[in-house]
């Protein structure tokens, strides 16, 4: 080794034994943390939690209030079961058949990702509303009023959370060993046993995982909602629009109490989503 290549290194190691540049990295990464997550965190929950918990309680369970929570519960449950089926389907369709105008679709699926949620509710009024041809259709003859109703809502939500399971099951679906399927159908399985018995059992974790976080996305949708569903209170309201209308009231505990309510929702299914995720983790090392 040459007399430079000696001095190269020894700087090297004694750059290394500083901890300045790991610290530093650190402390960014944490204040940035603290500054834009955990404090305004911390504050709404201080708010919320002024008036200690039977305070809280007692606010959540205003009747407004309480059936603004039910109904945001009700539609997400409802969009969760829909987009479970159609997004495992749409992902299944995705990797496994070839078709013109795929990788268009395929672009497509993130698309609600991108556009501003407000522009979906402007294209279901459009589409639904009870003034169109469609959403007069539907009323007349169905019955069914989507604009200004839970329907509506349930529309908006499936818009907006699509991408979640498609994007959560089609990585898993690319990654699965097609043999193990052809050994099932050289031994006579039909599609269904061999989709049931053999592809379904991988995509369970990760579909699991993308259905949570559609949950928990849609608990908080404001944008789209206020469109479509208006703020009717015990009607159409749900809770992100309650806690708007409140701020609007210049109630700010009945606003806070109702958003640390969302955020214990949220942050549960985020953390059941995080425990999905490391036992998958664990698997694939295994």
């Amino acid at each position: 080794m040459s007399q430079r290549q000696a001095q190269r290194a020894d700087k090297s190691q004694r750059r290394q034994g500083v901890p300045w540049g790991r610290w530093g990295l650190r402390v960014s990464a944490l204040s940035y943390l603290a500054l834009i997550l955990i404090i305004p965190l911390l504050v709404v929950f201080q708010d919320g939690l002024s008036e200690g918990l039977r305070g809280l309680w007692s606010e959540i369970t205003r009747p407004v209030a309480w059936a603004a929570l039910m109904l945001t519960l009700r539609t997400s449950a409802v969009m969760v079961i829909i987009n479970t089926v159609m997004g495992t389907l749409t992902a299944y369709v995705l990797v496994r058949y070839e078709f013109p105008g795929k990788s268009l679709l395929n672009a497509l699926v993130d698309l609600p990702l991108a556009i501003p949620t407000l522009v979906t509710g402007v294209m279901l009024v459009i589409l639904y509303g009870p003034q169109e041809p469609l959403g007069a259709w539907l009323e007349r003859a169905l019955g069914l009023r989507v604009i200004f109703a839970s329907p509506g809502i349930v529309l908006a939500l499936l818009f907006v959370t699509f991408p979640f399971v498609v994007r959560a099951v089609q990585p898993v679906l690319l990654s699965l060993d097609r043999s193990v399927e052809d050994a099932a159908a050289s031994l006579g399985a039909g599609p269904w046993t061999i989709f049931r018995r053999v592809t379904l059992p991988p995509l369970l974790l990760p579909l699991t995982s993308g259905a949570l976080l559609s949950f928990a996305r849609a608990v908080g949708e404001f944008g789209a909602i206020i469109v479509v569903a208006g703020n009717i209170p015990l009607r159409s309201q749900t809770a992100a629009v309650y806690v708007w209308g409140e701020v609007e009231s210049e109630n700010r505990f009945g606003a806070s109490a109702v958003s640390v309510a969302l955020m214990v929702i949220a942050f549960s299914l985020i953390l059941a989503v995080d425990l999905i995720q490391s036992r998958r983790q664990g698997e694939d090392r295994t």
